[in-house]
């Protein structure tokens, strides 16, 4: 089954993004919304722990490192910060655990038309750039994730025409920003989706529906819309999809395999590499793989990142094994499911076990690739 390590991304071995902050970063935090710290002494703060975890994922052997999203107060918050005409607003869906409890949360809002006045990660990429020895991996929300959490009707109470509208001045920002992220070097991209993952569940394509938004006619548009907010990159710019059910605070927002996207996403979305959450049951089997094109690869999240519990080595080998009779291993890869804090709270794990499920990717990527 062994196939030869990759020297280019995506490699055998990859984290998604998110790592906990450290306990002097999250009082950093409160210390600077409280007015307590001064804007240059929370940006020390936040060097400071960069320089550390970058050197923990060098240590563990990545090959891809990314600054954990040290920055940012959620994945997508920086990006909403940064670009005219969003906000934030209570979302139309909620998480849930498994004890049947369910969570409010906000999420991008469309309030006027979409700009981007500024660069969104370039400081980001710059200090990671010079702080790291391998390649730096950056990580920016999806452009679906800028629509699909937005009550309905959004776009058009901005002002908008109708959503294509929308899309095409949304595209045009990633446009923008992946140019400006080129130019400073960056050629490792991994972009967090979230609503196409959460189509493939029945009972959420029902609400959609009882919205008033056809899921069929979503899914075509989020592909069409990535596509062009990928238009025009650089052909070394190598750009990962990680498909994701929800991630905060060790819940999730949905359930349901791939198979009601796969056809369409894995040979219709141009991008390198799709990272898929394969860590419970909720993810469905590994028979939706067989659409995905020989060009393409696939890193499997078989490590959850949502509980303290470490997986043993050999069952994630063993599912390796399984997902390899549907897609060749060549085009596989291991990580956890998703980041270990999407937001600064994190998920509940310890930075021990955030740090042990790592090495253990290290290892089963070592025992199957070489």
């Amino acid at each position: 089954m062994n196939a030869p390590i990759r020297p280019t991304p995506p490699f055998r071995a990859e984290h998604i993004g998110s790592l906990l902050r450290p306990r002097p970063l999250r009082e950093a935090y409160k210390a600077f919304a409280d007015g307590r710290m001064d804007e240059a002494a929370f940006r020390a703060a936040q060097d400071e722990s960069i320089r550390t975890v970058v050197a923990m994922q060098e240590a563990l052997g990545f090959q891809g490192v990314g600054d954990g999203e040290f920055r940012r107060s959620s994945y997508w918050a920086h990006f909403v910060e940064a670009t005219a005409g969003l906000d934030v607003a209570q979302a139309r869906f909620d998480f849930h655990d498994d004890a049947g409890h369910s969570t409010h949360f906000l999420a991008p809002d469309i309030t006027g038309p979409v700009r981007r006045g500024h660069s969104i990660s370039g400081a980001e990429f710059d200090f990671l750039q010079a702080t790291a020895r391998a390649t730096p991996k950056l990580t920016m929300p999806s452009p679906p994730t800028m629509h699909f959490w937005a009550k309905a009707g959004a776009a058009r109470r901005a002002g908008y025409a109708d959503d294509r509208a929308y899309f095409a001045d949304l595209a045009r920002v990633f446009q923008e920003e992946i140019a400006d992220l080129a130019a400073r070097g960056a050629t490792y991209l991994q972009l967090d989706e979230v609503p196409l993952a959460m189509l493939c569940d029945p009972a959420l394509r029902e609400q959609v529906r009882a919205d008033g938004d056809d899921p069929d006619v979503l899914v075509d548009d989020y592909i069409r819309l990535i596509n062009a907010a990928l238009a025009g990159r650089p052909a070394h710019f190598t750009v990962g999809l990680h498909l994701c059910r929800g991630n905060f605070k060790g819940q999730w927002l949905s359930s349901g395999g791939y198979q009601y996207v796969a056809e369409r996403m894995f040979a219709g979305i141009e991008v390198d590499a799709f990272f898929l959450e394969y860590d419970t049951p909720r993810a469905g089997d590994f028979a939706p793989l067989a659409a995905v094109p020989r060009n393409k690869r696939v890193v499997l999240g078989l490590v959850s990142s949502k509980t303290a519990t470490l997986e043993p080595p050999d069952e994630l080998v063993r599912r390796i094994e399984a997902a390899d009779k549907h897609l060749p291993v060549a085009q596989l890869g291991i990580s956890p499911q998703c980041g270990f804090a999407s937001t600064v709270a994190g998920n509940p794990v310890t930075e021990d076990v955030q740090q042990a499920k790592l090495a253990l990717v290290q290892e089963v990527a070592r025992r199957v690739w070489g």
